[in-house]
């Protein structure tokens, strides 16, 4: 019986794929897309809550519950895209993704735009990560570094860039739609991925290998334990912290020990695993895995944060908060192109920690600039220490996925890169649960600007910490034998 071809050869060097620039274009349209719609609540979610109503953990679910969802459903999408095809998965996610984007905004009540979120990162699950198989399959070896190089200057652009798209939206009401416009948005574009996947990327090809099989009772084990410990981080702060919040904390525990040893045991069986075990016996990748894991919650959780400051502490409108991140979106394009003039390879894993430090200096900038100053911080106060976070924020991604992945051998390259986004994914919730739960209990006592100081602690500390892991850790190993 033939099936779906889970390691394709690479093109041929003399006759490469006609359309393959114009599906990388497709591939990294989807790409902003999610990043997008991973970011754009950090600035509409007060206009969102004053619209819908609902508690202050609204703020926090409107994004968590989209990570959270990603970080799950990328674990399974990948393995997906090896059992029914990378094109046909790809083509799912982003039709299922425009669906969902049009269902937020629509949404009628916090809970159904909650869930539409749910919905929204499940099939962003299901598209993301075929673009990595497809890359490959459609690009030779020496175009393939280029490739891949488009990525982290449009992730880092992105990444900041959505905070002041969602603000002029906001702003702007087209239609009288008001904060409904960061998701109909999509509509259209997503139409487009649709469109250019059907006809720029290649049909999947079959042959006889075996049909890998999915591990259903792994995504479970992952999915209650993601739950049990973003769940009551998200919902304790606002009943209380009651017992039930830390029991289910203390059940994650349980819950990942038996899914690792699950996970063992489904490969000595010679299954399919969910998450290839062998990987966790590799430092660097490990390593990579817990730094990604703290910065990617330092820099959502701020990005959250700060613009929570911006528009309920100075009264900012949604435009002016998102113009006033901008320089975080410059400084990153100026960190991308220092990383990119060859800073990258000669420092390695380095200017991973150097950019790091950068970053850490640039929050303690910011917490500074809002100590000292006498009056409401203007944009033009916080400019330099936005600019300062940008530009280590640049350094840190340009060369971190392609460190992290170095020792990983060519068999276990789809579980990696699904395992290492997953974890950048939930990286991102956890930040936004206890970065913002922080920075809520502190409001109602120390106020708005003190409030912020109090989690930009938390925030360098955790770079601090993204600095200590790859310090200790090798980031860069030759695969093992």
């Amino acid at each position: 019986m033939q099936t779906l071809l889970t390691n394709p050869a690479p093109v041929d060097e003399k006759t490469p794929y006609r359309w393959r620039w114009a599906a990388l274009l497709v591939i990294l349209a989807v790409e902003v897309m999610d990043l997008l719609d991973a970011l754009v609540t950090t600035i509409a979610s007060p206009a969102i809550r004053a619209d819908l109503g609902g508690s202050l953990s609204l703020i926090q679910w409107l994004g968590a519950a989209y990570t959270l969802a990603m970080a799950i459903g990328l674990l399974t999408g990948g393995r997906l895209g090896d059992i029914f095809g990378r094109r046909r998965m790809f083509v799912v996610g982003a039709a299922g993704f425009t669906i969902a984007s049009l269902l937020c905004g629509l949404a009628p009540s916090p809970g159904i735009l909650i869930g539409a979120r749910v919905v929204q990162g499940l099939f962003g699950a299901v598209m993301l990560p075929q673009g990595l198989g497809i890359i490959k399959q459609v690009f030779p070896p020496k175009e393939i570094a280029a490739a891949f190089g488009l990525f982290g200057p449009i992730m880092g652009m992105s990444s900041v860039g959505g905070p002041v798209l969602a603000g002029w939206l906001v702003d702007a009401d087209y239609f009288g739609a008001g904060w409904r416009m960061i998701f109909l948005i999509n509509l259209p574009l997503g139409l487009l991925a649709v469109g250019g996947a059907l006809r720029f990327i290649p049909r999947d090809v079959r042959d006889g290998t075996r049909t890998p099989r999915l591990d259903v009772p792994g995504v479970l084990f992952a999915a209650i334990g993601t739950l049990l410990l973003i769940f009551p981080l998200v919902q304790g702060r606002e009943h209380g912290w009651p017992a039930w919040a830390f029991a289910m904390l203390g059940a994650a525990v349980p819950v990942f020990a038996a899914f690792a040893w699950y996970e063992v045991r489904r490969e000595r069986r010679g299954a399919d695993p969910l998450v290839t075990p062998s990987l966790f016996r590799k430092r660097a990748f490990t390593g990579g895995l817990i730094a990604g894991l703290v910065f990617f919650a330092a820099l959502i959780g701020l990005s959250l944060v700060y613009s929570l400051y911006l528009q309920i502490g100075l009264h900012y409108s949604p435009l002016k908060a998102g113009l006033t991140s901008l320089p975080q979106a410059l400084g990153a394009v100026v960190g991308f192109g220092i990383a990119g003039a060859g800073l990258a390879a000669k420092l390695g894993r380095r200017l991973i920690q150097l950019g790091a430090v950068v970053m850490a200096i640039g929050a303690g900038a910011l917490w500074f600039t809002v100590r000292t100053v006498d009056t409401p911080a203007s944009p033009w106060q916080l400019i330099p220490a936005g600019a300062l976070m940008g530009i280590g924020m640049g350094l840190l991604m340009a060369p971190f996925f392609d460190i992290v992945l170095a020792g990983v051998e060519q068999h276990e390259t789809g579980s990696a890169s699904g395992t290492l986004t997953a974890v950048q994914q939930l990286g991102g919730a956890l930040g936004i649960a206890v970065l913002g739960t922080v920075f809520f209990d502190l409001v109602p006592d120390e106020g708005f600007t003190d409030a912020l100081v109090g989690t930009l602690a938390g925030v360098i500390a955790l770079l601090g910490l993204t600095f200590l892991v790859t310090y200790l850790l090798p980031m860069r190993a030759r695969p093992e034998e």
